[in-house]
């Protein structure tokens, strides 16, 4: 979720019930000879505060579930979820007196540090991940259909090399191409023979080189990964190319760049979500070791 003029009225209040608990602690901290302890009144007053803050952010896990409630919009909850999530972070220090406590609450502020720490990340790419992948990204694609992209890509690729024979020809029409938007010359399909030795680099290039890259974990091991690598195997294609045949090639090299972009695309995608399988997880462990140290405390206290 971007952080924009729509969230205005969440962070006022967020700000201003942190400067009040501030200002009610700093008093509290200095009148207390003692010193601050959770289970005093004042203590009493953060905890349960900054419990239903907790709890309140958890919902959002549940709310999502069950998109029929009319229980406020998703986009309302995500906001609490995020401002309230964050206020509740200074409320629960003020209730432990920056203190850890036993074993019990220590690993409970262990596991609050964890939770508060993944969801700044969390919003960090959420800010910027949007951004970078609109500026590397120029055709996106949407994320289910990266692995059926790939394929027609692929096919698009084998359906160049195969017409290469009918290339020869001094003037033809041009179309877009099907996937790709490229103006590209059009190539009747003709299956060339064995003997056409100008297509033979062509067709080894694609079965050495492409078809492998095109495997859908292929782009972890292949050389056209790396754009530097694939520019100079292309160069050494062209180079053993028929100067006919070079604007095919570029039109591979095209291709192999949109393959390039679909990697990095799922690659931003996880870790644009993949923070969530470390963050979620560990928001339930909170919030079931805060119920048990609520318990905990009424009864032992």
């Amino acid at each position: 979720m971007l952080i924009d003029r729509s969230h205005r009225g969440w962070a006022i209040f967020v700000l201003m019930a942190l400067a009040l608990a501030t200002s009610y602690y700093v008093i509290y901290a200095a009148s207390a000879a003692n010193g601050t302890e959770g289970g005093s009144f004042e203590g009493l007053v953060f905890g349960f505060t900054g419990t239903a803050c907790i709890f309140f952010a958890a919902f959002l896990g549940v709310r999502k579930k069950r998109p029929t409630w009319r229980i406020g919009r998703a986009a309302w909850w995500l906001k609490g979820h995020l401002w309230l999530g964050a206020l509740a972070f200074p409320l629960i220090l003020f209730h432990a007196g920056f203190g850890w406590g036993g074993p019990l609450t220590s690993v409970l502020m262990g596991c609050f540090w964890l939770v508060f720490l993944t969801g700044l990340f969390g919003l960090f790419l959420q800010q910027v991940m949007p951004r970078l992948m609109s500026n590397q990204l120029p055709q996106e694609t949407v994320y289910e259909q990266l692995d059926h992209v790939r394929g027609v890509l692929l096919d698009e690729a084998i359906a160049m090399v195969r017409s290469t024979g009918a290339r020869r020809a001094v003037s033809r029409p041009q179309k877009q191409g099907a996937i790709s938007g490229r103006v590209m010359e059009s190539r009747p399909a003709t299956e060339p023979t064995d003997e056409d030795a100008s297509r033979r680099p062509l067709a080894l290039f694609l079965d050495d080189e492409m078809r492998p890259y095109f495997r859908k974990n292929g782009a972890r091991e292949s050389r056209l990964c790396s754009p530097h690598a694939r520019a100079a195997l292309f160069a050494d294609l062209r180079s053993r190319l028929d100067p006919s045949l070079h604007l095919i090639a570029s039109d591979l090299e095209a291709i192999c760049d949109q393959r390039a972009q679909l990697e990095t695309q799922r690659k931003l995608h996880h870790w644009l979500h993949g923070w969530l399988l470390v963050h979620v997880p560990l928001s339930w462990l909170m919030v079931v070791l805060t119920v048990a140290h609520a318990i905990g405390a009424l009864r032992f206290g």
